[in-house]
């Protein structure tokens, strides 16, 4: 066996050499010893000390002792003590394109301000480059806060070079990607959308197996028309690849008549993920919990730039019986960290769980005020939920033996954690990426000792500034009247 070396030891960096000269070795096994492991498996539960072995790509045992089982002999031991095991987190929805425009609109009003700023202004200047340049940004900020699957709700296909570009780069950046195609809201682009869906699959379904694809639409035509908005159509195009559907905008009335016109239609189930879902109708709940239709949920987009009424859908997805993903939507005004999520839908629902016992804030299909959630509901959201609201529940989202070893080591041991009482707690509340010591993604080594690999960050820096000017410049001349 070969000794794990904490941060401060100088011999760590060997281990990491002969970690990455293994990488894509399916017999290469990596044992973590003596931490405490948040499985996020009901059936096995979290190990206040315990060990998980990695096989090749694959979590392959967890328990108390694996070294007393006899067949360790040849894995390389991580030392994991001080610190939780936990599940990747699973972002559900984002529109990675726009990461090199991180922050533009921070106090944005309204939807109709982002639509306006970053759709209409910014959308129609993005060449291919762009959108390799903004998706990578976006994929790796996401890796190195722990993010291991990243849906990218990819609406500005005007090419399929564009396409082609942002699958790239989520290949590119090594995380688990679910590249989710729609169309452009506004300006000129080549129509291929929903046709080249298949010979996106065709050409980037083989590899390392870590990119899938998604057709995306809108629930409605009211943004940007009947083409992008879901239906029979779209449907179908989806069934013949063999594809689960992600629906963007789905808020207030019009959605809420979508859902109940899908349920009529036969398009809903779990092969459906509809995402925000604010200011629904009852009676689109009880049409989205009946089918088995998945929620993502963006707590920080919905409260903060504000979606139909403003209050993420928890307390009323729980009560039609779906369990929702997390997201975190767009970057350009929100934080791009799954904690930040988990803790801005603890708070508000149980902000929201206590006014509604003073007689405010009722709830579809609530038979009284909710419950509060835990922080145990908030982490199982961001992980298990997550992997199942992009269709990957099978593959990730729990330390299972069988399932892909994407997992994070957060150190419990540091200023802002010890000492450990509560490890979901501690993960939820308390850690942040600072914390992300190490990020395995089917078992490769994408972080360690808090540093994201294989980046170089003063050339990533320049690109991502290069397309940011050039992006605003572009968009102030054609302002201007002066195109692109």
């Amino acid at each position: 066996m070969h000794p794990f070396h904490r941060p401060t030891d100088t011999a760590r960096p060997e281990l990491l050499d002969r970690l990455r000269r293994t990488d894509g070795d399916p017999g290469r096994r990596i044992l973590f010893t003596g931490a405490t492991v948040v499985t996020m498996d009901p059936a096995l539960g979290t190990l206040a000390t315990g060990d998980l072995l990695v096989a090749g790509s694959t979590v392959a045992a967890v328990g108390p002792d694996l070294r007393a089982r006899g067949d360790t002999a040849d894995a390389v031991v991580v030392d994991a003590s001080g610190t939780i095991l936990v599940p990747g987190f699973v972002d559900t929805h984002r529109h990675a394109w726009q990461g090199q425009l991180r922050r533009i609109i921070p106090d944005v009003d309204d939807l109709a301000g982002y639509v306006g700023a970053t759709l209409a202004r910014y959308a129609p200047v993005y060449r291919p480059e762009d959108m390799y340049t903004g998706t990578r940004l976006a994929a790796l900020g996401a890796v190195d806060a722990g993010i291991t699957t990243m849906l990218d709700f990819s609406h500005n296909s005007r090419t399929a070079a564009h396409s082609d570009a942002a699958v790239q780069a989520l290949v590119d950046s090594g995380i688990r990607g679910i590249h989710a195609a729609m169309g452009p809201h506004f300006g000129d682009w080549d129509r291929q959308w929903p046709a080249d869906l298949g010979r996106l699959v065709d050409r980037f379904g083989g590899g390392s197996g870590l990119v899938t694809f998604r057709l995306a639409a809108l629930a409605t035509a009211e943004i940007a028309g009947p083409a992008l908005a879901f239906g029979p159509g779209l449907a179908r195009v989806a069934a013949e690849l063999g594809l689960g559907v992600s629906v963007d905008a789905v808020f207030g009335r019009a959605s809420s008549a979508a859902v109940l016109d899908w349920e009529r239609e036969g398009l809903l189930g779990d092969r459906l993920t509809l995402i925000h879902a604010t200011g629904l109708t009852g009676e689109a709940w009880r049409a989205i919990g009946a089918s088995g239709t998945r929620v993502s949920l963006a707590p920080t987009s919905e409260a903060q730039i504000g979606l139909e009424d403003a209050v993420p859908a928890v307390d009323e997805a729980l009560a039609a019986g779906v369990r929702p993903g997390l997201g975190i939507d767009v970057e350009v005004a929100l934080a791009n960290d799954m904690f930040t999520q988990m803790r801005a839908l603890h708070a508000i629902q149980r902000m929201r769980a206590v006014h509604a016992v003073h007689g405010a804030g009722a709830v579809h299909g609530a038979d009284g005020p909710p419950d509060r959630i835990t922080t145990a509901d908030v982490l199982d959201f961001a992980t298990r939920q997550g992997a199942a609201t992009v269709g990957l529940g099978a593959t990730t989202g729990t330390l299972t033996p069988g399932k892909q070893a994407d997992l994070l080591m957060i150190t419990a041991d540091e200023i802002n954690n010890l000492p450990l009482n509560d490890p979901i707690g501690t993960v939820v509340l308390g850690a942040d990426a600072r914390n992300i010591d190490t990020v395995l993604i089917a078992g490769r080594v994408r972080k360690w000792a808090g540093r994201l690999l294989d980046v170089d960050l003063p050339a990533l820096r320049a690109e991502a500034a290069a397309s940011r000017d050039r992006v605003h410049r572009a968009a102030a001349a054609a302002a201007a009247g002066g195109g692109r």
